[in-house]
């Protein structure tokens, strides 16, 4: 039951306004980001205390999660908005749900055959709902709107649901009708558009010189087709949109956030901010500032403040000093009172963990959007035949095949482990395996052996900074191809990648492109190139 607006105080009500960053794991020794993740003390008083609106999580298992959001409730006063990043399934960001290859994959399939593309965006959408409720979930922050035009772009890259208006349009709008089966918010995101950029905005701050024409055509279409199809929540961009405000990101941008999306859009719901955090905001603005600033702008949501605490009492001595009207916090609050009140539903009927977590059917859908979204190049299989020749003619054993991963950095990488198929199958067929990341100093030259089968996990990300292959990745591949060693090359990631590798590869060197990197997208891909 949510209180009356006008019982809760002025910093209640901005409270309220508040969504922070925190673990998903139970312990304070299991914070993986502690920069940005409170410890269990600083959150309980947050949300307990400070009565903060929402929490945003990452990290953790899908059960631990489950618990972690019931504490969460049990601290809260009046019910959280608790959301995730999960554009490509709960799986995605926790473990032991199901986690579908990244949205680009569904454009693929959806140049093929239209009505199958959106099948399989309406599934994504249905399933990612199912299982975020299941684990108390109730907001999800997608779909990804922004129209991946840039095969530079080292942040939305494949989180794109493709490269034209239509495309996006059509799937995210496929999504958000699957998700809205279920009680949970929608996201569309990076408004204006976040596609045609070469800088992560998590780094620094971009700009986007195109025409209010441009704009029109290209970036704005996905957004106002989400807005028709009844999403609950527009996240802003962090970005110059020199011809709409040369001065200021459309965060904290009045004429982009009230004019632009609420009045000619028309758009009437949720408002948040991208993470107030990021490195276009918090290196450029005052950690309680840029709050400020983007409540002036028309934000009803600000995620991630750098200071909690400081932008709550930023932004009400920002209304005692007349710099915002009280109505304009009343507002806010009153839509996020509309968005709680649709995600009470999940509360009073939760459904149930252990059956709506990664079903044989939700695991069908993501390894059939993986089969049909697969690219292959040159012979395939790699037949029994071809690997004996290979053998005999290096003279080598087959336990002297070579399985080469290249990775970004395997400190990172949650898709690879002992267990995981990019490793565990080569080696069932007699291959020895070695991986390199950014932390190893061996020379291409030394990696050149004969009978190697190549598998490259390379895709932008939020944070790499780029969305292109490594100097040594890019050398490795030609000293292969010189060398006459390179059996077989499996990519996984960036399609903008392959199209880089496709004219130098023989026709007689097979090659199978995923846009997944998990174990499903590895097991899949490799038992393609197999014949397995």
């Amino acid at each position: 039951m949510l209180p009356d607006i006008d019982q809760l105080s002025l910093a209640e009500q901005v409270a309220q306004m508040i969504v922070v960053r925190a673990s998903g794991f139970l312990f304070d020794h299991q914070i993986q980001y502690p920069d940005w993740e409170p410890p269990l003390a600083k959150l309980q008083h947050w949300v307990q205390d400070l009565g903060v609106g929402g929490v945003i999580l990452l990290g953790a298992s899908a059960g631990e999660l489950a618990i972690r959001t019931q504490q969460l409730q049990n601290w809260a006063k009046i019910p959280l908005l608790i959301a995730a990043d999960i554009e490509e399934g709960v799986g995605q960001r926790f473990a032991g749900a199901t986690w579908f290859p990244p949205p680009m994959a569904l454009s693929t399939i959806f140049r093929g055959n239209e009505k199958l593309g959106l099948h399989y965006a309406e599934q994504l959408g249905a399933i990612t709902a199912k299982e975020s409720l299941a684990i108390g979930l109730n907001w999800v922050l997608a779909p990804v709107m922004d129209v991946n035009n840039n095969p530079d772009n080292p942040v939305i890259n494949v989180r794109a649901f493709g490269e034209t208006p239509h495309e996006v349009s059509q799937l995210g709008c496929a999504f958000i009708k699957g998700a809205k089966t279920y009680p949970v918010l929608t996201t569309a995101k990076h408004f204006p558009g976040h596609g045609d950029t070469s800088i992560d905005s998590h780094l620094d701050l971009p700009t986007i010189p195109h025409s209010a024409n441009r704009l029109a055509s290209v970036e704005l279409p996905p957004f106002a087709a989400a807005i028709a199809s009844d999403v609950d929540t527009v996240m802003s961009a962090h970005l110059i949109i020199q011809s709409w405000d040369a001065e200021l990101p459309a965060t904290l941008s009045g004429k982009i956030i009230t004019g632009q999306l609420r009045q000619k859009l028309g758009f009437s719901g949720l408002i948040t901010t991208d993470a107030l955090v990021m490195g276009a905001i918090a290196n450029r603005y005052g950690a309680n500032q840029a709050p400020v600033m983007a409540v002036e702008a028309g934000a009803d949501i600000l995620l991630m403040p750098v200071d909690p605490v400081g932008a709550i009492q930023a932004v009400c001595e920002a209304v005692e000093s007349d710099r915002i009207p009280r109505s304009r916090i009343r507002e806010s609050v009153l839509r996020i009172w509309q968005a709680k009140t649709k995600t009470s539903q999940s509360r009073v009927n939760p459904p149930n963990l252990i059956y709506d977590l990664a079903q044989n059917d939700a695991l069908t859908i993501a390894t059939e959007i993986l089969q049909h979204s697969q690219i292959i190049h040159g012979s395939l299989p790699l037949s029994s035949e071809k690997l004996i020749n290979d053998i005999k003619l290096y003279n080598h054993s087959a336990t002297h095949s070579h399985n080469l991963i290249v990775v970004d950095n395997l400190l990172k990488c949650d898709f690879l482990d002992h267990l995981a198929p990019a490793i565990a199958l080569p080696a069932q067929m007699g291959y020895t395996t070695q991986i390199i990341d950014c932390h190893t100093q061996t020379s291409p030259t030394l990696l050149s052996k004969p009978s190697t089968l190549l598998q490259m996990f390379i895709r932008g990300n939020p944070f790499r900074g780029s969305a292109k292959l490594t100097q040594t990745s890019e050398d490795l591949f030609k000293k292969l191809l010189i060398d006459g060693n390179l059996q077989a090359l499996l990519l996984y990631g960036s399609p903008y990648i392959l199209q880089q590798f496709i004219p130098f590869l023989p026709a007689n060197i097979p090659c199978v492109f995923s846009y997944g990197q998990m174990p499903a997208s590895q097991d899949t891909a490799l038992r393609t190139l197999f014949g397995k």
